[in-house]
């Protein structure tokens, strides 16, 4: 059976998707084509019963979903599951479509499976190898307690102030902390740098551990499993350390955490005391406001992190 399954862009969301996409190469006999984004290509590289994967790159007028189109048109289709609602799914020869025209009520791993009928809904994961693994003990050797900090964000305004990464971790890692003398791994995106350098700076070369851009994602994602308790910005990077199996404390303010907060239960989530609804001021541009966490405080998420080290 030959499955063409096409999922977001942005590797959040690519994340969540893959309990879905888990489940049908488990419950049938499939080969599957997985269309995505660019970043999130690579963690659909060890999918059980993978034939390929396409990376979508954006292109001004649809040009993508032509060149998508060109890939796969070739191919008489079982099953294409369309996750955003593409044109093209139409327009190619297959036996069966499921075509996602609007997410439903509720987080995006439960609105994805009552869409396609599958209960309990399936928990996003992780598709790695011993190489990855062993890369990663590489990269983070040694039996100390690793706390990971993941302080980017797609945009400015969901990014919680560096100084208050620091901040948090000083709280955990010194003195009586939860995680006293843990290292810590700080992880950034390709071409992250910039956003990720006032942290490792606050924390200083001999503390922390620098984990920015240019590794495989799947060894990330061991990295990520790696660690006792990741704190993150809500983010991809976020997605992956709840699907990796890691404790995973989402900060949330100008998203929705009852649509993305991280999945499963050793995960958790903090918001900023003023309300999603009320962070837009009329006249506001994500693309020049900055920062819309400021009132989430080091006090208030050191607290859900010491409760959720607690049970995890």
């Amino acid at each position: 059976m030959k499955l063409l399954f096409i999922t977001s862009n942005r590797l959040g969301d690519a994340v969540l998707s893959t309990g879905l996409l888990g489940h049908l190469s488990e419950s049938i006999d499939v080969s599957t084509t997985v269309a995505c984004g660019p970043v999130a290509s690579r963690l659909f590289e060890l999918l059980p019963g993978i034939d390929r994967v396409i990376p979508i790159a954006k292109r001004r007028h649809g040009g993508h979903w032509r060149d998508l189109w060109r890939q796969v048109v070739g191919t008489r289709w079982d099953l294409v599951v369309d996750l955003r609602a593409s044109p093209m799914s139409y327009v190619i020869r297959a036996r069966g479509r499921r075509i996602m025209f609007k997410a439903g009520a509720g987080h995006r791993v439960e609105s994805l499976a009552a869409w396609y009928g599958v209960q309990p809904p399936p928990a996003p994961r992780i598709w790695s190898s011993a190489e990855h693994v062993d890369d990663a003990a590489d990269l983070l050797p040694g039996e100390e307690p690793i706390l990971g900090l993941a302080p980017t964000a797609n945009w400015q305004g969901k990014i919680w102030p560096a100084e208050r990464f620091v901040a948090l971790a000083e709280g955990l890692t010194t003195g009586d902390g939860p995680l006293a003398g843990a290292r810590i791994a700080v992880f950034g995106g390709p071409g992250e740098d910039a956003l990720v350098r006032p942290v490792l700076d606050g924390l200083g070369d001999d503390r922390a551990i620098n984990l920015v851009g240019g590794r495989h994602l799947l060894t990330v994602a061991e990295c990520l499993r790696l660690c006792r308790l990741v704190v993150s910005n809500d983010s991809g990077l976020m997605h992956l350390a709840a699907a990796s199996g890691a404790p995973t404390l989402g900060l949330f303010g100008p998203s929705r955490v009852e649509h993305y907060a991280p999945w499963g239960s050793h995960s958790a989530s903090v918001t900023t005391e003023v309300a999603y609804d009320d962070l837009f001021a009329p006249d506001y541009d994500r693309h020049t406001t900055g920062s819309l966490m400021t009132t989430l405080s080091v006090d208030a998420v050191l607290s859900v992190a010491r409760s959720l080290l607690e049970r995890t």
